[in-house]
């Protein structure tokens, strides 16, 4: 029998998604009035449906990290150019994780954006009204537990007793439990540390922590910069986690087209992206100031594709929201296909 111990410190993060879905209404403002007789018939008429002024769409992406399809296209205004020619406006909102993103589309802040699906699934435990709209990676290889030069560590069961650090509520984070279950290990066995990459790192360089569950290109530069070793990845223990594109119900449901044409977009960077690869590598290398061999790397470890929500994928993502639960991370039963809807990347991806 697992303990369950050990998976309830994921209790207070699952607590904290949980918000009150705010709403508000936007104000929409008109043409100020005429005062000349001969414009009366003018301004009666402006103040019918059909004539009055139309309130621009503004449309909030969000991001995190410094790679990526998303990346990519925000530095090379891909969303811009298609958006502006249909009269909306785009702004960016920039997350150090997955989670936050949530917040915000509960909050009414985010329209867009792109996680790792363990947040999907405390988002839909705190009630969030969100959409996974399409899958951006089968998630076997961005996860990775890493270990400094000359550990002693080598295999999972040597987590024993050890100190791993990890971003609460993020992919790394569901990933290290199901590592730990696959090892058969005791939840009192190992002492898991809640860190932010840019905590981690200096704690994994200075010894305070003994492994680090994290994702590219994190992992990567670690082994890179100081020697630091891979100890397990999700390809190789075949844990199959999706990565998704989310989206405000709300949004898609009152711009539909819109939703189509982030798609769209979308996919024109993606093809873009994975068909320049030394050229993005390149680009990479210099912007992040990284050796490109780094870069190279990671980009492997991170191909991203487009898919609709396939049987294997739902059931995937399904399967994890059962394990979160089965360790009592969560505590309710969760229908996780309630929140995946393919409608808009099939109308997307139609020829």
């Amino acid at each position: 029998m697992k303990q369950k111990s050990f998976y309830n410190k994921s209790l207070s993060f699952l607590a904290v998604i949980t918000l009150v879905l705010l709403s508000a209404c936007g104000a929409k403002t008109t043409g100020a009035p005429t005062t000349s007789a001969a414009a009366t018939q003018s301004s009666n008429a402006a103040s019918t449906p059909a004539a009055a002024a139309k309130e621009k769409v503004v449309v909030n992406i969000g991001i995190q990290g410094k790679t990526g399809v998303l990346n990519f296209a925000r530095e090379k205004g891909y969303f811009e150019k298609a958006f502006t020619a249909v009269g909306a406006e785009i702004k960016w909102n920039e997350f150090a994780s997955g989670p936050p993103h949530f917040e915000a589309i509960a909050a009414g802040r985010l329209d867009f954006g792109a996680t790792g699906g363990t947040p999907l699934i405390s988002g839909q435990v705190g009630g969030v009204d969100f959409k996974g709209i399409a899958v951006t990676s089968d998630g076997k290889k961005g996860n990775m537990i890493i270990v400094p030069k000359n550990s002693p560590i080598k295999e999972l069961k040597d987590l024993k007793g050890k100190k791993v650090a990890v971003a609460k509520g993020s992919s790394a984070y569901n990933f290290l439990y199901m590592a730990i279950d696959k090892a058969g290990l005791k939840g009192d066995d190992v002492k898991v540390i809640q860190l932010q990459p840019d905590e981690a790192r200096p704690a994994l360089d200075s010894g305070a922590i003994d492994a680090w569950s994290i994702w590219e290109p994190y992992a990567t530069t670690a082994v890179y910069q100081i020697g630091a070793s891979v100890l397990v990845t999700g390809e190789q223990l075949n844990i199959n986690a999706p990565s998704f594109l989310i989206a405000r119900t709300k949004f898609t449901q009152e711009h539909p087209d819109l939703t189509v044409l982030f798609l769209k977009t979308y996919e024109e960077a993606r093809k873009y992206y994975v068909d320049h690869q030394d050229e993005i590598a390149n680009e990479l290398s210099k912007s992040q100031k990284l050796d490109k061999a780094i870069i190279v790397d990671v980009l492997k470890n991170t191909f991203p594709i487009l898919s609709p929500i396939t049987p294997e994928f739902a059931k995937a993502h399904q399967e994890q929201a059962d394990f979160l639960l089965s360790v009592g991370a969560i505590t309710k039963k969760l229908d996780t296909s309630q929140v995946l809807e393919s409608k808009f990347i099939d109308q997307a991806l139609k020829k």
